[in-house]
């Protein structure tokens, strides 16, 4: 199977737009993980992308006739760009269907290099079925950005390059997977020129498409995916990816949110260069498979994807680094709600530094402090402190990996109000574009009362709200109704210990 895909790489038109980017080492990192690890720069290619190899390999090898008629693709940011690459390189128009949620950065670089934007619908989803009608509609030819043989092998070329950069012996390549072709296309020639080099393949844990597809054995649609690494945001695996991936990876692996973060700020702390969050995906996989296997056979590569970053996300990606780095704890705890109670908790905190603290006065016996603390030793010292703090008769809860408390509890402690009756709390995503949190609340509007909103723009293409609305028991299936039709993606954190902490009546 992969002899006719090495075959195809080996052959891939990639270099007229393409760099042979470098693999750059990261010195600090290899040092904190006593193994040489490798970046694979696909960030430094003319579109901060590799997207642009897959694009022009499939455009390079179409029929005359068909370029002639142009071409069409369904993007948010990276493929549109190499596809519009391509086409002003090719000589060839290109139309590309972006969802209106796509940041203005995006939609002016695709205009820079020729492209002619359509902006349709709320999701990548609705924009690719808008894109497959104008093809039909225009005898336009689609170009998929990841299930596609000839897209497939120019992200190969990637692998390649790997093996013939490389100076030391390579144990692992770890490749980010959204749709999966830049993964299939690396394990295809690489399993053929080496097949003892392991390729694993990364995903964030709430966009975990292929892991679920080759655990059922079959392609699965994921209910709804996490936006946070949205170059990689997929719901469905593609079907010849998932057939290459299946056979050729070693390995899928997944990774919160707080980990990419933190393989960020490694990037930028190694080499000074800033990645998407997807683009760091890889290397927050690296680290998670370097700290569960110690003993090593060669070097850690990992393909930084791309650079495509809204400079509002970086306050986003700063703030969560360090707790995914094990760097600070996050902890509520419970202390007496009398003179002295602060300065005695900060002494049995010690020299540590304190990286937040956040209180507000609500009942005469005790007080919740929300409290961020530096941690040198990692997750063991964060465990040593809480049961030094719970030795203290402090009461602790640690908020650490508790994505309510960081994404919204941190900003509105001290907001209690008695008495509120049939509260229930709900986090949301909703699609960011000028007029959209409006439009959000107009759909709430439905009789029940608003009793808590958060609301903190992260720099992405979606908002995250975090509300509280009083529903009687009486209301709960016609709410469930609301819900049902709002149609955005929701989750009920009612239970949520950190609401029940510091928010609840």
């Amino acid at each position: 199977m992969f002899e006719s895909y090495a075959r195809k790489i080996l052959s891939a038109r990639v270099y007229d737009v393409a760099v042979d980017s470098p693999l750059d080492p990261l010195k600090k990192l290899a040092a904190r993980l006593e193994t040489p690890v490798y970046l694979k720069r696909e960030d430094l290619q003319p579109v901060f992308s590799f997207k642009l190899r897959g694009a022009y390999n499939k455009m390079v090898n179409l029929p005359r006739e068909a370029l002639e008629r142009g071409v069409i693709c369904a993007s948010a940011g990276n493929h549109a760009q190499g596809v519009a690459l391509a086409a002003k390189k090719l000589g060839t128009k290109a139309t590309i269907v972006m969802p209106r949620t796509t940041p203005g950065i995006k939609v002016a670089a695709v205009k820079s290099l020729g492209g002619r934007v359509v902006l349709q619908g709320d999701t990548f989803d609705e924009a690719y079925v808008h894109a497959r009608q104008l093809e039909q509609e225009k005898g336009l030819t689609f170009i998929h950005p990841y299930d596609d043989p000839d897209v497939i092998a120019g992200q190969g070329t990637i692998g390649m390059e790997i093996l013939r950069r490389c100076p030391d012996p390579i144990e692992a390549i770890f490749v980010p997977i959204g749709g999966g072709g830049l993964a299939a296309g690396i394990a295809a020639i690489v399993k053929f020129l080496k097949p003892n080099i392991k390729v694993i393949g990364v995903e964030p844990d709430d966009a975990a498409s292929m892991q679920a597809a080759i655990r059922k054995g079959e392609r699965v649609i994921l209910e709804q995916v996490g936006l946070f690494a949205d170059g990689v945001a997929v719901r469905q695996a593609g079907e010849e990816t998932f057939r290459l991936c299946r056979e050729l990876l070693d390995d899928v692996i997944s990774v919160n949110t707080d980990a990419i973060c933190a393989a960020v700020k490694d990037i930028f702390d190694d080499i000074r260069a800033i990645s998407e969050p997807s683009g760091a995906l890889a290397l927050a996989g690296l680290k998670a498979y370097a700290g569960k296997n110690r003993g090593r056979t060669g070097a850690l590569i990992a393909i930084n994807s791309g650079a495509n970053l809204n400079f509002d996300r970086l306050r986003h990606i700063a703030e969560r680094a360090e707790i995914g780095e094990h760097r600070e704890a996050l902890l509520a705890v419970t202390i007496p709600e009398q003179p002295g109670s602060y300065r005695r908790f900060i002494e049995s905190i010690g020299k540590r530094n304190i990286t937040e603290f956040n209180y507000r006065y609500s009942d005469s016996v005790d007080a919740q402090i929300f409290v961020g603390i530096e941690l040198s030793e990692g997750e063991q010292e964060k465990e040593l402190l809480i049961r030094q703090l719970t030795d203290l008769g402090y009461p602790v809860q640690d908020m650490s990996d508790n994505e309510v408390a960081k994404l919204h509890v941190r900003y509105m402690v001290g907001g209690r109000v008695k008495g509120l009756q049939n509260e229930r709390l709900y986090r949301f995503q909703f699609p960011e574009r000028p007029g959209a949190l409006l439009k959000f609340l107009k759909g709430m509007a439905q009789g029940w009362n608003i009793s808590l909103f958060h609301y903190r723009n992260h720099g992405a293409d979606y908002g995250r709200v975090l509300a509280a609305l009083q529903v009687p028991e009486t209301d709960q299936k016609r709410f469930q109704a609301f819900l049902d039709e709002l149609g955005y993606p929701h989750w009920d954190e009612t239970e949520n210990v950190a609401y029940k902490s510091f928010l609840e009546g």
